[in-house]
């Protein structure tokens, strides 16, 4: 029987959020690159910037680039429980039995993760309390972030 893996510190998470961070960075820079192209092809190049969108498409722009970071979580953790970021910290996103996080778990992950994150840190910083395994996210969506062994 396989030992279980250790549950990755908040120094290590940390880290990899910076490298992700660099990543969601350029995804965001072609989002905005697409919502420019989509804006050209509609109005013109004319007055570009007295074209303004209404708040409608403002919050849809908004749904749409939420959905470009999430899904970026989503396909990393789905196809091998690893974002960019991850890998170089050798982190991996899996079930407690060791299998990958479902399609529900990441998309629900993907979610509460930010929150953890803008609730001034608290979810990442449960992690730190003896009795508890992992950050708030991890628990209420039964995953764990574990430190894969370096490759021989």
């Amino acid at each position: 029987m396989n030992e279980p893996l250790p549950i990755a510190s908040l120094l290590r998470r940390l880290a990899a959020m910076i490298y992700d961070a660099f990543l969601l960075f350029a995804i965001t820079l072609a989002y905005a690159t697409l919502l420019l192209i989509i804006k050209i092809i509609f109005n013109g190049t004319e007055n570009l910037e007295s074209i303004q969108p209404g708040p409608a498409l403002q919050w849809l722009s908004l749904v749409g680039l939420l959905i470009s970071l999430g899904g970026y979580y989503f396909v990393c953790w789905r196809k091998q429980g690893q974002t960019l970021g991850m890998k170089a910290w050798r982190l991996r996103l899996q079930q407690a039995d060791g299998d990958l996080a479902s399609p529900y778990q990441c998309i629900k992950r993907s979610a509460l993760a930010p929150l953890s994150l803008a609730a001034v840190g608290i979810g990442y910083l449960w992690i730190l309390w003896p009795s508890n395994a992992g950050c708030i996210h991890d628990i209420l969506t039964d995953t764990e972030v574990v430190v894969v062994p370096k490759e021989q």
